[in-house]
C-alpha cells in the first residue's frame, strides 16, 4: 500500500485528532507499532507539526470515521489526482539535524550494548556517524565518554523503529548463516568440538586376560627340577628290570 507524504507528520495529527488505534495509524503511515505509542506518549516526533491528510486529499473524512468504528478496518489512501515520481532509496550517511548530532553518542552506546551483532555499517547507516566515532565509543576513548549514557536511538529520533529491526534481523541472517558456515567446514555435524584435553588424553591400557593354554603352559613350567629327576630315575629302573 502506498504510504503518505510526510508519514510522522501524519501520523502526528492522526493521534492528535482520531480515536484510530495505534496499529491502525502506523499500518497507514508505514511506522512500527512502538514509534507511533512514543508519538502519543510524546518520546517520539518532538517538534514534528502534524499534517492533515485530508486536507492534503489523502484520506476523507469518511474513510477515517470507518476506521473508528472497526478497529480491524485499515485506512485506505485516497487517489491522487497528481502522479508523483517514485521516491528513489536514500543511498550514503543519513542526515542527522544539527540539533540531534549530540545525541549520537548516546544511540551508538545502546546499540553496541543491546545489539552486539550489528555491524559498524549499520550503526553508521542508522545513527548517521562515522566508524572512527563509532569505535571511540565501544573502546570509550570517546572525548565525552564520561557523559555518555545508552538511549534508543528510535527515542531520540535518529531513526524509526520499522528500519532497526530490519537492521536488526539482517545481522541475525547473516550471523546464523555464518554459524552454519563453520560447521559445516568442521565436519557438518554443527556440534561444539571436544576440548584438546579430552580428544589427547591417553586410552586405559586393558586389563591383561590370561588365555586357557597360557594357563597350561604355566601349570606345566611350575614343576620343580626334583619331580622330573625322580620321574626319569623310575623310568630307568623299569627298563633295567626287562631286560
Amino acid at each position: 500500500m502506498a504510504q503518505p507524504l510526510m508519514p510522522k507528520a501524519t501520523a502526528v495529527w492522526l493521534v492528535e485528532n482520531t480515536s484510530l488505534t495505534f496499529e491502525q495509524v502506523a499500518d497507514f503511515c508505514g511506522l512500527h507499532v512502538l514509534e507511533v505509542k512514543g508519538i502519543a506518549d510524546g518520546d517520539v516526533a518532538q517538534g514534528i507539526k502534524g499534517m492533515d491528510p485530508v486536507a492534503s486529499g489523502q484520506l476523507t473524512r469518511a474513510e477515517i470515521e470507518r476506521c473508528q468504528n472497526d478497529s480491524d478496518a485499515r485506512l485506505q489512501v485516497s487517489e491522487s489526482k497528481y502522479k508523483l515520481p517514485p521516491i528513489a532509496p536514500r543511498k550514503g550517511p543519513r542526515y542527522t539535524p544539527v540539533s540531534r548530532r549530540q545525541d549520537r553518542p548516546d544511540a551508538i552506546a545502546w546499540l553496541v550494548r543491546n545489539h552486539p551483532e550489528l555491524t559498524d555499517a549499520q550503526i553508521s547507516k542508522l545513527v548517521g556517524t562515522t566508524k572512527p566515532t563509532i569505535q571511540s565509543v565501544r573502546d570509550r576513548s570517546h572525548w565525552n565518554s564520561a557523559n555518555i549514557k545508552p538511549v534508543d536511538p528510535v527515542t531520540l529520533g535518529l531513526c524509526t523503529q520499522i528500519e532497526l529491526d530490519a537492521a536488526v534481523q539482517k545481522a541475525a541472517r547473516k550471523a546464523e548463516r555464518e554459524r552454519k558456515k563453520a560447521a559445516k567446514a568442521a565436519g557438518g555435524t554443527g556440534e561444539t568440538l571436544l576440548p584438546a584435553s579430552e580428544t589427547t588424553a591417553p586410552e586405559p591400557a586393558p586389563e591383561p586376560e590370561i588365555a586357557a593354554d597360557e594357563e597350561e603352559d604355566r601349570e606345566k613350567k611350575s614343576y620343580d627340577a626334583d619331580s622330573v629327576f625322580a620321574k626319569l630315575k623310575d623310568v630307568k629302573i623299569e627298563d633295567e628290570s626287562e631286560d
